[in-house]
């Protein structure tokens, strides 16, 4: 006997619906509707009717701050570019609490596992404004909602390492009671190369991989990839580093683009491209046609190069909106980027998925014997899903259920 059956669900590798049976935390049988009819001798314990609506692993946040997530009414926006987001957030940084960074991360996880969320990477600054505490909150927060979702940290440096011994300590002291990486971000520091060494030794004294927020401006010259591919050589580092924005790339013309491409593809780097912070902090100085300030993910993933989409940050002076949806995430990445063809639809849906999984190291496969970890969605297909803004409907972990939300009806009477 199941525990649990998903019947009339639509998997993206089977033409016809399916039943989906599941024994403990794992996929017993994957069965077509017609022959699981024939065999219907042990009775499931429970049942979730799909309604013929897509069933896919779910989606994975590869960027999210959520110990500066929801502090907008904390900031003032004037100027609205990345200098000022900075300096409106650390000065909110001084009054972070334990409880008050666990609350708002809550807040946004929940929003996101109701999104269909099922794995997450958050960046966790550890310095002189915080200390330890919004790492403490975060760990916290990481056993709480372990039943639905799987969250890792990046002890990260915000704002500078090479005149700031107190961080790196910080850092340290992060890593050692549980971090799983360590980031940095070289553009705010005042010797970008050496923040990459120091970040890259304490990715090395710990044996965890890398996540730099890289190259965040318009201005096409003075990248920080080739000082990064160097040291991930170097270091015997391939396949385990991954930056954020790199907006430099949209602003190099295509022989310019293709050169830092190659560069990250010979050094595995994974590239994760944030459209909402990407596109609302940068082209301020432009008063005629402002640049979109993004990076086309499908055409640096045609490079031969691993892409996800994220959404880097919610409510706060970086982005003043956001509802932790990656689909919704998508959808507007694919609007910006001018995308139309489902092909090019389709890769966007695995920069939340498959892409963003392989980053995190997580499975996507929804197979017999694999762990019953899926979202079920209010969609036929991966493309609709992006074109439409479908909704997730239900998700599970490992068998068991972790949110609903009911689909909308047209009420005639």
């Amino acid at each position: 006997m199941s525990d649990l059956l998903i019947k009339n669900a639509r998997l993206a590798n089977r033409e016809n619906l399916v039943n989906i049976s599941i024994n403990g935390s794992h996929i017993e049988s994957i069965d077509n509707i017609s022959e699981a009819s024939k065999n219907n001798d042990n009775e499931p314990t429970a049942i979730f009717d799909a309604k013929g609506n897509f069933v896919c692993s779910g989606f994975f946040e590869s960027h999210i701050h959520l110990d500066k997530a929801c502090i907008l009414n904390r900031c003032t926006i004037e100027q609205g570019d990345l200098d000022e987001a900075v300096e409106e957030t650390s000065k909110a940084k001084a009054d972070f609490t334990e409880a008050d960074v666990f609350e708002r991360a809550s807040k946004v996880i929940e929003m996101a596992i109701k999104k269909g969320t099922v794995g997450l990477r958050s960046f966790v600054e550890t310095d002189s404004k915080t200390e330890m505490r919004a790492f403490n909150a975060i760990k916290k927060a990481q056993d709480k909602y372990a039943f639905a979702i799987d969250i890792e940290i990046c002890a990260f440096a915000q704002s500078g390492l090479t005149n700031a011994p107190h961080t790196y300590e910080l850092l340290k002291l992060a890593l050692s009671q549980g971090a799983d990486l360590v980031g940095g971000c070289p553009y705010k520091d005042d010797n970008p190369d050496k923040h990459i060494e120091m970040v890259f030794d304490l990715a090395e004294q710990f044996d965890v991989d890398v996540d730099f927020h890289l190259d965040f401006d318009l201005d096409p010259k003075n990248s920080s990839i080739p000082k990064l591919v160097e040291e991930t050589i170097k270091r015997h580092y391939q396949g385990r580093v991954s930056i954020g924005h790199v907006t430099k790339l949209s602003a190099m013309d295509k022989d310019k683009r293709t050169e830092m491409a190659a560069l990250l593809k010979l050094a595995d780097i994974t590239l994760t491209v944030l459209p909402s912070t990407d596109i609302f902090l940068n082209g301020r100085d432009y008063d005629l046609l402002i640049p979109r300030g993004m990076v086309n993910a499908n055409e640096i993933l045609e490079m031969g190069i691993n892409t996800t989409l994220s959404s880097n940050n919610i409510l706060n002076a970086f982005t003043p909106y956001g509802d932790a949806s990656l689909v919704r995430m998508a959808n507007m990445y694919a609007n910006i980027a001018q995308l139309a063809k489902d092909k090019q639809i389709a890769d966007v849906f695995n920069m939340i998925t498959k892409n963003a999984a392989q980053l995190l190291s997580k499975q996507t496969e929804i197979a017999v014997g694999a762990p019953a970890t899926f979202v079920i969605l209010e969609a036929k297909d991966a493309v609709e899903t992006i074109r439409t803004n479908a909704q997730a409907l239900a998700g599970f972990k490992n068998g068991k259920q972790t949110f609903c939300n009911d689909a909308a009806r047209i009420c005639f009477e």
